[in-house]
């Protein structure tokens, strides 16, 4: 599995499986394919109420620790430097392990400041390997950037191709930060399995536009971690390895960009707003 550096050194795989909209049901069996398959890097939250069946499959896995790379998140209705502490300590045992190889501060809500120190301290106390956030964007990642003693080592945001978070990606680069990509696949919306470009890329490598478009983000240096409960998907999300884009179709691809987000455009000043509400309406 190709791996990216951390600014802290630590190594973390460029392909990982997220699951995001998993059930808690479902979760510890699509893990456990995802780990037979040849997935070693899993994203989760503690939003996504499925940390325990991360935890249980990689458990039975028979996969040493150090050769798997876990992240997961803290919640909002955790922030502040005591309940995030707690949290850590709560996510930790529902992964059943000793460490969290990348936890994030998963909106920039509440109390972060005090989440990121408690995430600082975690790390040096040897409960995290490194820390970051997750839909920071702008002025609220400068200044936390600006404003801490260990600069974040990743940004979760929206990325694919028709959101490759151009600005974002100059921003996060001065600080040493790596963009990590939720909705590669942008959950199959916006025509991206049948994009006429993606595919008349694809058919010259024997790849679907999916893995193009996957392709596209990896060999730009951004993490992604596809979900999907089918098999038969986990591995053709895993299979992008063995090809390179030329700079030719890679400018292709650039020109999909719309400039904003799909799912969520976080700088839509009221769209942002609404998520607030919703978000702190959520009893997680």
């Amino acid at each position: 599995m190709e791996k990216i550096k951390l600014n802290n050194g630590v190594e973390m795989p460029l392909i990982g499986y997220g699951v995001y909209l998993v059930t808690p049901e479902e979760c510890e069996k699509c893990v456990s394919d995802a780990l037979a398959v040849g997935y070693r890097s899993i994203d989760t939250a503690q939003a996504y109420l499925n940390e325990e069946g991360v935890g249980k499959a990689w458990k039975k896995s028979g996969l040493k620790r150090e050769d798997l790379f876990l992240t997961t998140k803290v919640w909002i209705t955790n922030s502040g430097d005591k309940k995030a502490a707690d949290s850590i300590d709560n996510s930790l045992k529902k992964l059943q392990t000793d460490y969290i190889d990348l936890l994030l501060i998963h909106q920039p809500f509440g109390d972060y400041y005090g989440t990121y120190r408690a995430m600082e301290r975690a790390l040096k106390d040897g409960k995290i390997r490194a820390i970051g956030v997750s839909n920071f964007y702008y002025d609220r990642f400068e200044d936390l950037a600006d404003n801490m003693e260990i600069k974040p080592a990743v940004n979760q945001l929206e990325v694919n191709v028709f959101s490759q978070q151009k600005r974002m990606q100059e921003i996060c680069s001065a600080y040493g930060t790596h963009l990590m990509a939720w909705g590669p696949l942008v959950h199959g919306e916006n025509g991206i399995f049948t994009n006429p470009v993606l595919e008349g890329i694809g058919t010259k490598y024997g790849k679907t536009a999916a893995q193009v478009a996957l392709r596209f983000l990896v060999q730009s240096g951004i993490i992604v971690i596809p979900k999907s409960v089918r098999i038969e998907r986990m591995k053709e999300n895993l299979e992008i390895l063995d090809f390179t884009l030329s700079n030719e179709e890679m400018e292709k691809i650039s020109k999909l960009d719309t400039g904003h987000g799909i799912a969520a455009d976080f700088t839509d000043i009221e769209q942002l707003l609404g998520l607030y509400h919703i978000l702190k309406s959520m009893k997680v």
